[in-house]
């Protein structure tokens, strides 16, 4: 499924570039080879606004110089929560044969992620993440899992906009309150009813005297 991505101005932001991978390419002509560089590159501002693109060129450089261009025409946005700087909810993006599970994290986990995973998420500015890559490790088809799942994600404003409620009751938190608030109440104490022996009940017979001899 293919998500329609928010135009973003770039002009008004501070993008970064991180080269992911540099390949060499080999062409066989009539005449010998020609060698040629791709390079996948992602930019972000570490603010909620990353994009990736691939430059190809004769040059390492020039390469890299394509590619920064061509990330900057994909720039996407990023939900993130205010509290932890994760994303709001678990999702799963897939590309081709590539898949990427990311998982929200608590304040201080930092970034659980490797190779191109890491470069995406870094360079959105996510600081407290688990993630885990299911599918191929190729860097171009994990890079373009990562910014699908980054696309599957949805802001508990919006949600609740379209649900006509609160973004308290999108996310569970007056429920969790009002938990909280009934568990810490205090519970009086129940009296303790003292058994007595019922009239029905016969009494315990007493010991008998020995009988004489």
């Amino acid at each position: 499924m293919r998500f329609i991505a928010e135009k973003i101005d770039v002009g008004s932001l501070e993008l970064k570039d991180q080269v992911v991978s540099i390949n060499r390419v080999t062409k066989v002509v009539k005449g010998g080879k020609n060698l040629s560089f791709s390079a996948l590159v992602v930019v972000g501002d570490g603010a909620g606004h990353v994009g990736y693109g691939m430059g190809k060129a004769r040059e390492v450089s020039s390469a890299i110089k394509k590619g920064v261009e061509a990330a900057k025409k994909n720039v996407v946005r990023v939900p993130m929560t205010e509290k932890g700087f994760t994303i709001p909810h678990a999702v799963t993006g897939e590309f081709g044969s590539g898949m990427v599970l990311l998982k929200p994290a608590s304040e201080g986990t930092g970034v659980i992620a490797g190779g191109a995973v890491r470069a995406v998420i870094t360079a959105a500015g996510i600081q407290n993440i688990l993630t885990k890559s299911l599918g191929s490790t190729t860097a171009h088809n994990v890079v373009k899992a990562t910014v699908d799942a980054l696309l599957r994600l949805k802001a508990p404003q919006r949600v609740a906009r379209l649900r006509g409620r609160s973004v308290e009751e999108i996310l569970g938190t007056e429920a969790k309150a009002e938990k909280q608030a009934v568990a810490a109440a205090p519970v009086a104490a129940a009296p303790v009813a003292t058994a007595e022996p019922s009239a029905a009940e016969p009494a315990a017979a007493e010991p008998s005297a020995p009988a004489p001899e």
